[in-house]
């Protein structure tokens, strides 16, 4: 089998090559106006989420509630359990901006486009993936905020939930809900659509991924960061993605759950949403400039999510065909 590196990964490392060679383009003093853009962008990546979701489809995938119970209990209560049990190993600052890296990480909500692509690939339970996919970026939006305010005031970095959330609300919630009102009208175009507007989102994430780096790279943040450390960062990301991996597996067996609704849990359950992620961190940490870092730990861990997934997907798909 032929192992393909999906070409938003290579994206994302080449705006980050660009930022390190022109941060100024970043910078708040820029004329440039980023943050104008990124915020509409948001919206409209949320309007049309929004519009994508069948209403019909979502109440007919509440009937399977201990896989969603499974799946939305590893993404936002095992996963940041997980991490939290290494808090009290943190000894200076820098560990604990790495540490609270991972924590985002761990609080984020499911990805949906790659999580329903890769059940549907590897055979699995495909509209228990939308519904769990689907609902989990919904969840995100109250659970992640609440998971970040225990630490984020420790980091030193502003925090009021009050804001945070009405910038949630404004720029998420209700573009969801307009896009959802809007769906029997306008969803045909949406699905029709779908690869532009996938496109569409990924340029959006990829300009707030510049901008984050650009500002970290301009402040040297990332001197302190060596080769060695983003190794070890390559091989936490790897061991946590493969312990809840087995763990949702394991559980799911325990469950006594069929092999599609298996193949659901855990590769719904493991994911993690890019997207979400350059958003909340966005909104979270404002202009922050170890933004950088806190968005380390995610993309090695999008990568690597995909690199796996696809890989083991393929090769349930085969093995089920068979």
């Amino acid at each position: 089998m032929k192992l393909k590196i999906d070409r938003f990964v290579l994206s994302v490392i080449v705006v980050i090559g660009l930022a390190y060679l022109f941060p100024q383009w970043g910078l708040p003093e820029s004329k440039i106006p980023i943050d104008t853009i990124s915020g509409i962008g948001i919206s409209l990546i949320f309007f049309f989420y929004g519009l994508k979701l069948s209403p019909s489809k979502l109440k007919d995938g509440l009937k399977n509630w201990r896989l969603h119970l499974l799946v939305q209990a590893s993404t936002f209560l095992i996963f940041p359990l997980l991490v939290l049990l290494f808090h009290p190993l943190i000894q200076n600052e820098e560990q604990e901006i790495i540490w609270l890296a991972f924590f985002f990480l761990a609080a984020l909500p499911s990805t949906v486009s790659s999580s329903v692509v890769m059940v549907s690939i590897a055979k699995g339970n495909i509209p228990a993936a939308i519904f769990n996919a689907s609902i989990s970026g919904i969840i995100g939006v109250l659970l992640t905020p609440l998971w970040m305010g225990l630490f984020v005031k420790n980091a030193q970095t502003e925090f009021d939930f009050a804001d945070i959330y009405l910038q949630l609300i404004v720029q998420i919630i209700l573009p969801v809900l307009l896009g959802v009102a809007l769906q029997r009208f306008l969803g045909g175009y949406a699905q029709k659509y779908g690869k532009q507007l996938t496109l569409f989102d990924k340029s959006i994430i990829l300009l707030i991924i510049y901008k984050s780096f650009a500002r970290s790279f301009d402040e040297n943040i990332f001197n302190a960061i060596s080769f060695l450390d983003l190794l070890l960062l390559f091989v936490a990301v790897l061991a946590l993605f493969g312990f809840l991996y087995v763990l949702t597996g394991f559980l799911a067996k325990k469950l006594k759950f069929n092999t599609e609704d298996q193949i659901t849990a855990q590769f719904c359950g493991t994911k993690k949403s890019l997207v979400h992620g350059t958003v909340f961190a966005k909104i979270i940490f404002g202009n922050a400039a170890t933004i950088g870092i806190i968005l380390l730990p995610l993309m090695l861990f999008h990568a690597l999510q995909l690199l796996i997934i696809s890989v083991l997907a393929s090769k349930m798909g085969a093995k089920n065909r068979a």
